[in-house]
This record gives C-alpha cells, sequence and structure tokens, in this order.
C-alpha cells in the first residue's frame, strides 16, 4: 500500500481568533485532505506550549494544548457569548499568530466557559476526571500554584511545595481550588473537542499522526509529580542534561536543558511512566512519531550547568527491551521511528528489530549535507519520506537558498520546472519514491518560500511555530492538482 499526507499542525489553520482551533477550519482541512487523495494529516504535539512557544517544551505531556480549543464551538453550545467574541483584537496577522496576546487574553476568554462546565459537572465531565485522574490531578495543582506564583518554574516555589510535602499540597489545593478547577475543565473542554475532530477525520478516512517528543521540560507537572523518573540530585537539580553533540554545523553542539530519565529505576516498574505515556497518545493519535528515536539506543548527556554541549558523553539507552515492554503492556500501537541526526549501528539495529519505519528527508539528499540515503530512489519501503519537516525549510525556501551546484543536481534528477511549480517538482520527489508513505508540508502543497518556515532550530524567534495559512488557500483546484500528481504515483487509495 502507498499513502501520502500533509504536515499541518493545529495552530497554524486559518481561524478568525488569533490562531488555528479544532473548530470548521480544521474540517474544512480533512475535507481537503479527502478531496486530494491524502491518507494521513501529521500534527506537531498537542500539548500546552511554555517558554518559546514550542510544542516540544510543554508544562505537560498528556495535557491538550487550550490555545487550539475553538471559540466558536463553545459558543453554540451556550459556554460562551459569540457576540463579545468578535470585539476582541487578537494582535496578529492573517498569516501569523501572536502568542503573547493569545498569553495574555485566551484564558480569561475560556474562563466563563469552565466555570459553566464547573457549575453543570456533567456525567460526561465526571468520567474524564475519573479517567484521567492519573495526570489531571497534578496537572491543574501544578498550572494552579504556577498562576499563583507569576508563572515561574516549579523549582523557584517554596521548598515544600518542590519536595510536595502531603500537608503543603493539601494547602495549596484548598488555596486555589478555583484555579485546579479551572484548569481541569480546560482539558475537558480540549479533549472533548480533539475527539470528535479525531472522529471526523477518520470517519472520513484520514488517519492522524501524532509527534511524541523524547524528551520532557524540566519545567513540567510530568518532573515535578514524579521526579524519581529523572536523574536529580536531592535538591531536586538535573544532574545531567539532554542536547546534541557538536559537529561540522555547530562548534559548541545543541543544549536542550531537558532533565534526563533515570532508565535504571523506570527499568525496574517496567517504564509504567512509559506505558501510560504511549496509551495516552494511542488515543490521540492513530500513528506516533517518536521523536529523537535514535535516544533510545544512546544517549547525549551534558552535566547540569554547562553552558554549551561540548563536554556531553554518550550513554547506553534501554534499547530493545523498552520497545518489548511496551508493546507488551500497550499493545501494538502503530509508530514511525524519527532516526535523523547522527545515527550508529546500534540505532540502525534498533530500527531493524523493532521493524518502525524510519524517515528519508528529501532536503538532505541534494544540499551536500547528508549525502547518500536520502535520495528518492534510495529509500528503502519501510520508511516515511518527507519533503521537509517542522525543522526545515519550506521546500520552496530550500530550493532557492541551494549553491549553484547543489541546484543543478536537483534540476537534473527532479526536473525541476517553473512551468510545473517547483514546490511540485521538488513533491514529486517524495511521491515517487518507494517509501509506502510519503509526507509534504503544507506550505510546500501552497508554495510558500522561507517565510513560512515553522521553526529554526536552536533559536528564538517570534517567527518560530507561528506560521498560519492565509484563509481560503486550500482551493477545490489545489486538490484536483494534489490528488492528480498521487494518483500518477499510486498514491491515492480509493
Amino acid at each position: 500500500m502507498r499513502d501520502c499526507g500533509i504536515l499541518m499542525h493545529i495552530t497554524s489553520l486559518p481561524s478568525p481568533y488569533g490562531v488555528g482551533t479544532m473548530g470548521k477550519e480544521a474540517r474544512e482541512f480533512v475535507d481537503f485532505l479527502k478531496k486530494s487523495g491524502q491518507k494521513y494529516w501529521q500534527v506537531l504535539p498537542l500539548c500546552p506550549t511554555g517558554y518559546g512557544d514550542s510544542p516540544y517544551s510543554s508544562f505537560s505531556t498528556f495535557a491538550g494544548n487550550p490555545y487550539m480549543i475553538d471559540l466558536d464551538m463553545l459558543a453554540e453550545k451556550g459556554l460562551l457569548d459569540k457576540g463579545h467574541l468578535s470585539e476582541i483584537d487578537w494582535e496578529g496577522r492573517p498569516d501569523r499568530v501572536n502568542f503573547e496576546a493569545l498569553y495574555k487574553k485566551r484564558f480569561k476568554v475560556l474562563k466563563p466557559a469552565c466555570d459553566r462546565v464547573n457549575k453543570k459537572d456533567s456525567e460526561s465531565y465526571q468520567k474524564f476526571k475519573k479517567a484521567n485522574k492519573y495526570w489531571l490531578d497534578d496537572y491543574a495543582l501544578f498550572m494552579a500554584i504556577k498562576n499563583a506564583n507569576g508563572d515561574r518554574p516549579w523549582s523557584e516555589w517554596k521548598d515544600e511545595l518542590q519536595l510536595r510535602r502531603p500537608a503543603a499540597l493539601k494547602n495549596a489545593s484548598d488555596k486555589y481550588s478555583e484555579d485546579v478547577r479551572f484548569y481541569k475543565a480546560l482539558q475537558y473542554l480540549f479533549y472533548m473537542q480533539w475527539r470528535s475532530l479525531k472522529k471526523y477525520a477518520n470517519e472520513n478516512g484520514i488517519k492522524i499522526i501524532g509527534d511524541l517528543p523524547i524528551y520532557v521540560a524540566y519545567d513540567s507537572a510530568d518532573v515535578w509529580s514524579s521526579p524519581e523518573n529523572f536523574l536529580m540530585d536531592k535538591d531536586l537539580t538535573p544532574v545531567k542534561v539532554a542536547g546534541c553533540p557538536p559537529d561540522a554545523f555547530s562548534t559548541d553542539g545543541q543544549l536542550w536543558g531537558n532533565p534526563i530519565y533515570n532508565w535504571k529505576r523506570m527499568k525496574r516498574d517496567r517504564y509504567s511512566w512509559w506505558v501510560k505515556r504511549l496509551k495516552a497518545a494511542a488515543k490521540n493519535y492513530d500513528v506516533i512519531r517518536i521523536d529523537h528515536f535514535r535516544g533510545f539506543s544512546s544517549f547525549y548527556t551534558i552535566p547540569f550547568g554547562e553552558k554549551t554541549a561540548r563536554n556531553g558523553k554518550w550513554v547506553k539507552g534501554p534499547g530493545e527491551d523498552f520497545f518489548k515492554v511496551l508493546k507488551k503492556k500497550a499493545g501494538d500501537v502503530a509508530i514511525i521511528a524519527e532516526d535523523l541526526g547522527f545515527i550508529d549501528d546500534g540505532v540502525r539495529k534498533l530500527l531493524k528489530n523493532t521493524g518502525f519505519p524510519g524517515m528519508k528527508i528529501l532536503e538532505f539528499g541534494f544540499d551536500g549535507r547528508d549525502g547518500d540515503g536520502y535520495m528518492p530512489h534510495q529509500a528503502p519501503e519501510n520508511s516515511v519520506f518527507y519533503t521537509g519537516t517542522h525543522d526545515n525549510d519550506t521546500a520552496l525556501g530550500w530550493y532557492r537558498s541551494l549553491t549553484e551546484e547543489s541546484k543543478e543536481r536537483t534540476d537534473t534528477y527532479l526536473g525541476v520546472s517553473e512551468d510545473e511549480g517547483i514546490n511540485f517538482s521538488l513533491m514529486r520527489g517524495a511521491w515517487a519514491s518507494p517509501s509506502k508513505l510519503a509526507m509534504v508540508q503544507a506550505q510546500d502543497v501552497l508554495g510558500l518560500g522561507s517565510e513560512a518556515r515553522m521553526n529554526t532550530p536552536s533559536t528564538l524567534s517570534a517567527d518560530n511555530w507561528s506560521w498560519r495559512a492565509q484563509p481560503g488557500s486550500f482551493t477545490k483546484e489545489l486538490a484536483e492538482k494534489l490528488k492528480k500528481y498521487c494518483q500518477v504515483f499510486g498514491r491515492v487509495n480509493e
């Protein structure tokens, strides 16, 4: 079976309220996917974003991002006054999210809806709270305490709260009970809308691919509530943090700063936290893309406090045992392994033994950086071929930045044509590959340049994560053209 799909995060959808949501425009995008012969919609992590607005740095791996809650749908259910919504200035452009404005205004808008949810306390809401108690209680209390402390990280709270002394937690639960209820209701609203959207997609033959970052943020309910799962000292300060070593493109390497898992301890309880995490993700997505897969073979650790990643070292990861346990306890979850970056024999062996499809990136095959292995004809069938990911430039932006030598090589191989549309010439390479699944960025379908890039790694910029498609971009004519191409390469299943 040869399939195709589009990578498009929820926040990048058009909407009149400053950010893409799970409402009308999301369903229209599902309709576009169906009309264009696609089978998969890939989204970035759905979790709440923290500092830097990155969905890969969240306050919780289990929670959903309240920004994505559709306001019109709440108004239709009588939870909000629609007339009031039109009066709010979200201070953004149609092609950009203003996250600062969302942070200041969105929660105030959502508060009345949450109050009504809590007042009614429906049977559906009660079931949600009970089913998600294992993470929801800690997350809601974490956010309530954080709010009361001026959003400061939990490592700066009072010692008794950092250390989760029972009396201190009880006192905080009572003192901030209104906020705790607010954050629980937010999650209920998010997941009711997400389940509805996913159901709509599945009923229309579209499967959802979702991202699962390997690491979690230090300032998160995950670390605060379960510090034993991470390498921390007695003061709950990380001993080691995650990153990537220096290479030809970064003399200092990449210092991510995420706490490292205590894999020895996790193995003793058969990776119970990870099992819960994977089961939760399997409810949200039809296929899970595990980010930084190589970290399960071996991972790079950097002493806490270092300013660069130079003084780190590689440490053996949990390996095949980890995935055997997950399969036994969580079942046969469909997984894509993000096997990019520094790949050695250990990673290749782990990928082979798990049977997960790896990833190939078109841009890597022609820019002279990674060389062999990423040309379309070199891709194995058991792989997912991308034009680029959220961390890469758009296909058109990338092509325009090539050296003359790389551009000539690309032109010769792909037959790049202005008449056809450079973006379609490049996407054709992904569709023509032997890979069982070909994915393209929505920006590539729309023929957008570097101005529409989703993220530039290792940078903090207002442009990162903020791109949005313009209203009316995904037209009937575009769907027909896209479907015609995918039919040519045998990727449309009707």
